[in-house]
């Protein structure tokens, strides 16, 4: 897709603040620093839409960004940031508990995982609670380009394998810097709109 108008729209943390133009919106999940904000940088070729931090847990409020006028990438608060305050962490997970179960022009969902690493407790859990809500996520295994062809191939088996995905489960391996798996993602995403 050629991406030709990308404007965050809202930075929302209530559903009263949501988009209301009934617009599709794609969800980005992941914990803190997987490459979120990236993702969306390299999916639209921009490099600064989405904000970038080296530090975990800036992406504090759901981000909207509109895309050629016609989807949402809708990027949520990272889970599993120790340094937040529990109450704090509390109020995110209940915020983002709320749009998966309520919101209806949610159409597809990424959960991105670093794929360098063995899946952690909370993308185990965060996968779990979206398949019994039967919110099957599209997995993205961010970072690839860290990793050698052959420990490429190994952590497609571990994330699988970590969570206990089928075949017919779309894992998809994705570099920003090699652009690997975009199109893929691209797919992923004219096959929802």
């Amino acid at each position: 897709m050629k991406v030709t108008k990308a404007e965050i729209v809202i930075s929302a943390v209530a559903e009263a603040q949501y988009p209301d133009d009934n617009l599709p919106e794609i969800v980005l999940l992941g914990r803190s620093n997987v490459g979120k904000s990236t993702f969306v940088n390299t999916l639209i070729e921009r490099r600064s839409l989405a904000r970038t931090s080296s530090q975990p847990g800036k992406t504090q409020t759901m981000n909207f960004y509109r895309i050629n006028d016609g989807f949402y990438f809708v990027d949520m608060p990272g889970y599993g940031y120790a340094k937040a305050s529990k109450t704090e962490r509390e109020k995110w997970g209940k915020m983002v508990e709320k749009y998966l179960r309520n919101r209806e022009n949610a159409v597809l969902i990424f959960q991105l995982i670093d794929s360098r690493h063995e899946p952690s407790e909370d993308d185990l859990l965060m996968y779990e609670w979206l398949i019994y809500y039967d919110l099957k996520p599209v997995i993205i295994g961010t970072k690839a380009d860290k990793l050698s062809k052959t420990n490429q191939k190994k952590a497609v088996n571990r994330i699988a394998k970590s969570l206990n995905l089928k075949k017919s489960d779309e894992l998809i391996l994705f570099s920003a810097e090699t652009k690997l798996g975009k199109d893929e993602v691209w797919e992923c995403i004219h096959n929802v709109l």
